[in-house]
């Protein structure tokens, strides 16, 4: 069974999908260019925000767990990773 983050988390990416079929339609169909580029920048900030979504999630629930426990190379392999998400 979803948890209630991945329904909403894959809900958002369904409907962030339809955004992208319409921007390729839009595309085909020639329409305005600043229109589109305004699709665009809604896709981009739907996409940022279900990041946004997994980051806090996975800080909450995995960095978290790894964080409190005694566990030093759990730790630092959290570290490493987050120090290499940011790097990106």
């Amino acid at each position: 069974m979803q948890s209630a983050g991945s329904k909403r988390t894959s809900t958002a990416l369904k409907r962030i999908e339809g955004q992208v079929r319409g921007v390729a339609k839009m595309i085909e169909e020639d329409r305005y260019c600043i229109d589109i580029v305004t699709q665009i920048e809604a896709v981009r900030a739907a996409l940022a925000r279900v990041e946004a979504d997994l980051l806090r999630a996975h800080l909450q629930h995995c960095v978290h767990e790894a964080m409190s426990s005694k566990d030093e190379a759990a730790r630092e392999r959290v570290v490493e990773e987050l120090v290499g998400l940011f790097r990106r």
